[in-house]
């Protein structure tokens, strides 16, 4: 350990015994290994006590277990959240100081032989017999759990085990920092007039942006809020074609080349996946989720595939058509760079509905002030802003009250890019609260998003894109705040990941409703509502393309599962070749030879586990979200009863009883398979 390292592990460290108020103001790269290893030395003394439980008795068993790791995860999240929003040198580096360590002491838990032996010992006690339904449950996912990290393997097995885990931890952190640096790295300077027919408030931030370079022109990144409207509404059709390219060409750079990394992770993944007894990795996954099996998640999304295909195509040859139309019979095909441009002139021309005509009415504190006002009306909590240190100048934090007047949680929010900030919008956990004897521990958590920003005097104007990803965030961050489950483990988000995203997707549906859009949707200079008209046209352009919008997503879920099924990662086959035919069947145009989006899919391999196999959740937990909603629909979107039902048997029941049975105490039946298809005018 290097003296720097000591000098940080001790009460001097703020990475130590860090309590519900995180000190981010103080938190540096440096903390990071040395309070680790403390925590790592803590953290293994209590297992070997806990292990011992057989000889003394098996007193609180369960509920130490439970507990065992509580600190070490959350300076564990704490150093990878901040390596996502403050990326360089030295924050990648403290990362990558911990990986190993981490990756091999949890694997390590799952087969340390004594702690193993203590909790099939405990399993056969008067004790666990007679457990409550939740602890029983925590018991019964907890064996299962072990034996699928592999805790009946012994010898060779188990260091082949720990190898693997190590490995795949290094290799898809590795991945996830090739996206962000190749990203960041991208810039092109473009005088004004390349930008015309993108929205003005584009055109200034990215003049500024330029300014602040030092440069002429515009610059211009890959970050969405700049990417998006340029290839939406750029009349250069070959700065669109640059953009496009550039874009797709992440993750291939010399120096940041992913596509041999792909190879490697899905070899790792089937290896591991086969070492613990299960015929590939998505079945490994699958196991314990509501799909059950890589085949049933297959057979999904190939239902819903072969369901969406006739509308998916009539869309495509409409587009087409309308193309020929305005260029006349001797058009050029369309390429990928022309579909956003030419589909949003087709919205336009069929709906005279332009989004960029909502951005005004979605201020983000507004929006945010309204979201807070409707869960307010439909769960009955009080969120208000305060103030703790963060981590950026620009993030804000929030405290969440219950009916009663009770804290139940506090949350961080990040919401603009940055270069040193990874792509996407996400939730995470910091602490995990719930009813202690005491009473009520808070949770903590954060929400992060990469929206458009404020520019000068301007504020932040969303999409109505954007404002759907606030919504669903949030829903992510309730079904965190408002868990009420005594068992850390099973509190909150920890629920199967094909269940996970209801509480998220959810939240979508009040976006769409005027009810709920009159309480925060007004002008930023005016004060005025949506206008009826406006608002009509977004509603009659709703399902536009929906089609092509539900193909990209299942274009995604298959090619999660096929590369984690069907494909052979020893075999002679390229896997970014066999990627890009089955995502080239689910594009309105044809792909060019390079194509390989893949190689900057961090959903499906920045991290040992992440989506990969899982990517199908998000159309699974459509259908139940829309389904859901449906109950809302009718008995009115604000009905307190309803919310309180909701939060009852959904939000606050985290992972304590099966997905498919809360379900059913909320709708009174099982989910209705055609709901999605019904919402999108599939049917």
């Amino acid at each position: 350990m290097t003296a720097t390292q000591t000098e940080v592990t001790g009460a001097s460290n703020p990475l130590l015994n860090v309590g519900f108020r995180i000190p981010f103001d103080q938190i540096r790269p440096e903390h990071a290994e040395g309070a680790v290893d403390t925590l790592l030395a803590q953290t293994q003394a209590k297992l070997e006590d806990l292990a011992r439980s057989g000889e003394r008795g098996f007193a609180n068993f369960m509920a130490d277990l439970d507990t065992l790791t509580e600190q070490l995860d959350t300076v564990n999240t704490i150093v990878h959240h901040l390596d996502s929003v403050l990326n360089g040198p030295e924050w990648h580096a403290a990362k990558m100081a911990i990986l190993p360590k981490t990756s091999e002491f949890y694997t390590k838990l799952s087969l340390h032989p004594g702690l193993w032996a203590a909790l099939k010992a405990f399993a056969a006690t008067p004790e666990a017999a007679a457990l409550d339904p939740v602890r029983a449950r925590h018991l019964k996912l907890t064996i299962d759990e072990f034996r699928r990290e592999g805790a009946d393997l012994q010898g060779e097995e188990q260091e082949r085990l720990l190898a693997l885990n190590t490995r795949l931890a290094e290799v898809t952190s590795e991945f996830s920092k090739n996206v962000l640096d190749e990203t960041a790295a991208f810039e092109l300077y473009v005088p004004t007039e390349r930008l015309a027919g993108v929205p003005q408030r584009v055109q200034d931030a990215t003049r500024r942006d330029a300014e602040s370079k030092g440069q002429d022109g515009h610059r211009l990144t890959l970050h969405a809020p700049v990417l998006v409207p340029v290839l939406t509404y750029a009349d250069d059709r070959e700065l669109r074609r640059d953009l496009w390219l550039a874009n797709s060409r992440v993750g291939q750079q010399e120096g940041r080349d992913n596509r041999p990394l792909i190879r490697e992770i899905l070899k790792l993944r089937r290896e591991k996946a086969q070492l613990l007894g299960f015929a590939n990795f998505a079945d490994y996954v699958l196991q314990d989720r509501m799909a059950g099996s890589g085949a049933r998640a297959l057979a999904f999304e190939r239902d819903l595939d072969a369901r969406t295909r006739p509308a998916f195509d009539r869309e495509n040859e409409e587009l087409r058509a309308f193309h020929r139309e305005q260029l006349g019979a001797d058009a050029p095909e369309l390429d990928a760079w022309d579909v956003a441009y030419w589909a949003e002139k087709q919205r336009q021309a069929k709906y005279d509905f332009d989004e960029e005509a909502l951005r005004p009415y979605f201020p983000m504190d507004g929006v945010l002030s309204g979201l807070f006002e409707i869960t307010r009306r439909v769960f009955g909590i009080t969120v208000a802003e305060s103030e703790a240190p963060g981590w950026h100048p620009e993030v804000r934090y929030y405290t969440i009250h219950d009916e009663s007047g009770t804290h139940v949680a506090s949350f961080y929010t990040d919401w603009f890019p940055r270069d040193t900030k990874r792509a996407g919008a996400w939730m995470n956990a910091f602490i995990t609260g719930g009813p202690r004897e005491q009473g009520v521990d808070p949770h903590l958590g954060l929400m992060c998003g990469n929206m458009t920003p404020p520019d000068g005097d301007t504020p932040a104007l969303l999409s109505i894109r954007e404002v759907e990803t606030v919504f669903h965030e949030f829903g992510h961050l309730l079904h965190h705040a408002m868990s009420r489950v005594p068992v850390r483990s099973l509190s909150g988000t920890n629920v199967p990941w094909d269940f996970v995203e209801l509480p998220s997707q959810i939240m979508e549906n009040w976006v769409m409703e005027r009810e709920a859009l009159d309480l925060f949707a007004r002008h930023y200079q005016t004060g005025e509502a949506i206008p009826q008209a406006l608002f009509d046209r977004m509603i009659a352009a709703r399902n536009y393309r929906a089609a092509n919008a539900a193909m990209r997503q299942y274009s995604f879920g298959l090619t999660d599962l096929s590369l984690h099924v069907e494909f052979d990662p020893e075999g002679d086959a390229d896997h970014v070749t066999y990627a890009r035919d089955l995502m080239a069947t689910f594009n309105p145009t044809a792909l060019p030879e390079h194509y390989a989006m893949i190689a900057a899919f961090n959903h499906l391999f920045s991290s040992p586990v992440g989506y990969g196999a899982g990517y199908y959740s998000y159309k699974w937990a459509e259908v139940l979200d829309a389904d859901a909603f449906s109950r809302f629909a009718q008995e009115g979107i604000f009905n307190r009863d309803t919310g309180r039902a909701y939060v009852d048997t959904i939000l606050s029941r985290g992972n304590s009883a099966d997905p498919a049975e809360l379900y059913r105490e909320f709708m009174g039946r099982d989910p209705d398979a055609d709901a999605l298809l019904r919402r999108s005018g599939l049917l």
